[in-house]
């Protein structure tokens, strides 16, 4: 969203460290919750040479994104090492690239093969410096949606380009399985994440039309589509994946829509609600939805739920990780936020001197990875351009 107000922080391209959320003008933000004991420090970690960057996701000591290059002459993949403060270009398939997720030493992404081509996934191996082109199923096109371990998931087109099945690359074999439909070989599926040996997504069922689906999960293991059903209307989606546990959307009985989450050990299904519509995640026992306005937590065990941020604006989270969850509350800026499942602590990031600023993953020590803005230049706007930006925290006995 963009908006004209006045910055509401001036910083300058180093470290800068607030805590709880930033200061708003009267009428441009929610209210500001109670600051919690860990603050953060933000720190631009720069572009190709190009004018603006983001980050995309972030594994122990590495970020990853993209960047525009010298000249704004293309947009390159990157991976940013937190330990040498060193962004590395790890070029493209032929045009512009763009990295989507990272784990060890390996980066997965999206690459043009031409200004005009088709679109490949590729996998870059950071202590080798190798990039691969994984290839397709026979067709023209791959998108990449997800990585865990060896494993990277996403759909391809088949030959002729007018049907997609969703598929698992191996990193270590580099081999691609076609995982096919649950209405066969001429059905369409694709694949939403990873979790072991179990891919999630969705496919068309036989006999019925194409845009009635159901979820899936996918056993790597014993190479079998398990239709995961619906909450008891016609179609169903599988969103994410944690262990054993599967979460989506589907149509109920009444023909409306809810979130749910199965269990595949015991056959558990759980109805969230309304409230868990869109962008469902999972982490453990906690699942997180949205109902396009508002995000809310829900607790497998419990089976309570809580809104997640200041009940105001749109919250969009993007990631969980165990308790922590990172996203954006727009509000009606949009700013960058931390939050915690287990006691509803919920901060907001600081911002590198521009109003906006969003947050995409963190890691397992709690650094966030995302896009905040410049100072602008021009004083009629609120924004300079995009950097990639990280936050670390601190505990404020760690300041004193």
């Amino acid at each position: 969203m963009r908006i004209r107000l006045r910055a509401w922080m001036l910083a300058g391209a180093g470290l800068l460290t607030v805590s709880g959320g930033p200061a708003y003008g009267a009428g441009t933000s929610p209210a500001e919750p109670a600051a919690g004991s860990v603050q953060y420090s933000v720190q631009d970690l720069g572009t190709l040479g190009g004018t603006r960057s983001k980050a995309t996701a972030i594994d122990h000591n590495t970020v990853v994104g993209s960047s525009l290059t010298s000249g704004n002459a293309a947009e390159h993949a990157f991976a940013y090492d937190l330990r040498k403060h060193t962004m590395t270009d790890l070029g493209s398939l032929g045009e512009s690239s763009q990295a989507t997720d990272v784990e060890g030493n390996y980066v997965v992404g999206e690459s043009d093969l031409s200004a005009n081509g088709p679109t490949h996934g590729f996998a870059y191996n950071i202590r080798t410096r190798s990039l691969v082109d994984i290839g397709t199923l026979g067709g023209s096109r791959t998108n990449i949606t997800g990585l865990n371990g060896d494993t990277v998931v996403g759909t391809s087109s088949l030959p002729g380009d007018t049907v997609t099945h969703a598929f698992a690359y191996s990193l270590r074999a580099r081999t691609m399985t076609d995982l096919g439909s649950l209405a066969g070989p001429s059905g369409h599926s694709t694949a939403a994440a990873v979790s072991g040996a179990i891919v999630v997504g969705s496919s068309s069922l036989p006999d019925a039309p194409a845009s009635t689906k159901h979820a899936f999960a996918y056993n790597l293991r014993t190479r079998t589509m398990t239709d995961l059903g619906t909450l008891g209307g016609t179609s169903s989606t599988a969103n994410d994946i944690s262990h054993s546990t599967v979460v989506g959307q589907s149509r109920t009985i009444g023909n409306g829509y809810s979130g749910y989450a199965y269990n595949l050990r015991t056959g558990i299904r759980t109805d969230l609600g309304p409230r868990f519509l869109t962008a469902q995640l999972i982490s453990g026992n906690t699942v997180i939805g949205g109902d396009s306005l508002l995000s809310s937590s829900f607790d497998l065990k419990t089976h309570t739920s809580a809104t997640i941020g200041p009940g105001r604006g749109v919250t969009e989270v993007k990631q969980i990780s165990g308790n922590t969850m990172v996203g954006d509350n727009f509000a009606p800026n949009s700013f960058a936020f931390v939050a915690h499942a287990d006691n509803g602590d919920f901060t907001y990031l600081p911002s590198l001197g521009g109003t906006n600023s969003s947050a995409t993953q963190v890691n397992r020590h709690g650094v966030v990875a995302g896009s905040a803005a410049l100072p602008p230049t021009d004083p009629s706007t609120a924004n300079g351009p995009f950097h990639a930006t990280v936050w670390t925290p601190h505990t404020a006995a760690q300041e004193s």
